[in-house]
C-alpha cells in the first residue's frame, strides 16, 4: 500500500521540527497528505501542595500553552506550503497524560511521524506518545532523531531481522519505504538464538519476491546490547533508514534491563521505522 496519509505530531518547542519536516519531505516525494497536530497541556497541580494554585495562574498558564501550539501549528502550516504539500494543521488541548485523544486521530493514517524525545528540550507527552504510538495507533511509526535536518532519503535501508512477529511486521510495514530503496540490507546481531536454516534466507527470499535485491549481514554483537552494535553498525554502513520491530520483549523487562528497542529511542542517529 502506497503512503498516501501521514499524521505527526508538531514540535512545540523545537523550531527546526525535525518529525514534522521529515514528514513533510516525504509527502512531497510520495504525493500523501500531511495532518499536524500541536498539543496544549492543562496546568496539573501537584497534590503535596499546602494551598491551591490561584485560578488565574492555571488560566493564564493554559492560555501560554494554547499560544504556544498555535504558533507551532502556524510554523508547520508555513512549511507545508513552502513545500508545496497539501497539509492540516492542528491544536487540541489535553490533560498530561491522556494520549489516546492523539492516538485515535492516527488510526486512519498511513504512517505517523514523530521526532525523538529530547530530554534537555522536552516536548509534551513526547515519550508517552510515541509508546502509545507504538502499541495502540495501528500504524508504522517513524521516529527522527533529534537535530535531523538532511531531507529524508531511503538509499540504504537497514533491516534489523531476528525473525520476530514484531521484526516481520516492520518489514510488512516498511515495503512502500523499502520499494523506493536502491540498497536493502537485512542485518542480524549475533547470538544464541537457534535458527531454522539460513538466518535471514527467509525474509531475503520474501523480499526478493516482490523485486527487491537484499543482501544478509550477520553483524558480530559488542560489549553492549544489540541496540548499541546496531547503531554503530547503521553508522558503519551510511544507512539512511533503519526498519525494526519494536518491544518483541515486555515494555516492563525493557524498562528494568533495557533493551534493543529502548537503546534505539534514547540513542538513535539516523530515522527509524517501528512496528509493534
Amino acid at each position: 500500500m502506497a503512503i498516501k496519509d501521514i499524521f505527526t505530531i508538531v514540535d512545540v518547542f523545537d523550531d527546526a521540527m525535525p518529525g514534522p519536516n521529515a514528514a513533510l519531505a516525504l509527502a512531497a516525494g510520495t504525493g500523501a497528505h500531511v495532518t499536524g497536530l500541536a498539543l496544549a497541556m492543562e496546568p496539573l497541580a501537584p497534590g503535596f501542595l499546602a494551598a491551591p494554585i490561584p485560578a488565574d495562574y492555571i488560566v493564564g498558564a493554559l492560555e501560554e500553552s494554547e499560544r504556544q501550539a498555535k504558533a507551532a501549528a502556524a510554523r508547520f502550516a508555513a512549511a507545508a506550503a513552502a513545500a508545496d504539500v497539501r497539509a492540516e494543521a492542528r491544536t487540541q488541548t489535553l490533560l498530561a497524560g491522556a494520549t489516546q485523544p492523539i492516538v485515535a486521530q492516527a488510526h486512519l493514517s498511513d504512517l505517523v511521524v514523530i521526532g525523538q524525545e529530547n530530554v534537555d528540550q522536552p516536548e509534551p507527552m513526547r515519550a508517552g506518545l510515541i509508546e502509545a504510538m507504538l502499541f495502540d495507533a495501528g500504524v508504522p511509526l517513524l521516529v527522527v532523531p533529534n537535530g535531523y535536518r538532511a531531507t529524508p532519503k531511503f538509499g540504504r535501508v537497514v533491516i534489523a531481522w531476528d525473525g520476530s512477529s514484531t521484526a516481520a511486521r516492520a518489514v510488512h510495514a516498511a515495503m512502500p519505504v523499502l520499494q523506493m530503496a536502491s540498497a536493502v540490507e537485512v542485518t542480524i546481531v549475533a547470538s544464541a538464538k537457534s535458527w531454522s536454516g539460513e538466518p535471514g534466507a527467509d525474509v531475503a527470499t520474501y523480499l526478493a519476491r516482490h523485486g527487491l535485491e537484499v543482501e544478509i549481514r550477520t553483524v558480530a554483537r559488542d560489549a553492549g546490547d544489540v541496540g548499541q552494535t546496531l547503531i554503530a553498525h547503521l553508522r558503519e554502513v551510511g544507512a539512511d533508514l533503519c526498519v525494526m520491530g519494536a518491544y518483541g520483549h515486555s515494555r516492563l523487562r525493557e524498562f528494568i534491563i533495557g533493551g534493543a528497542t529502548r537503546t534505539m529511542l534514547d540513542r538513535m542517529e539516523v530515522p527509524t521505522l517501528m512496528v509493534h
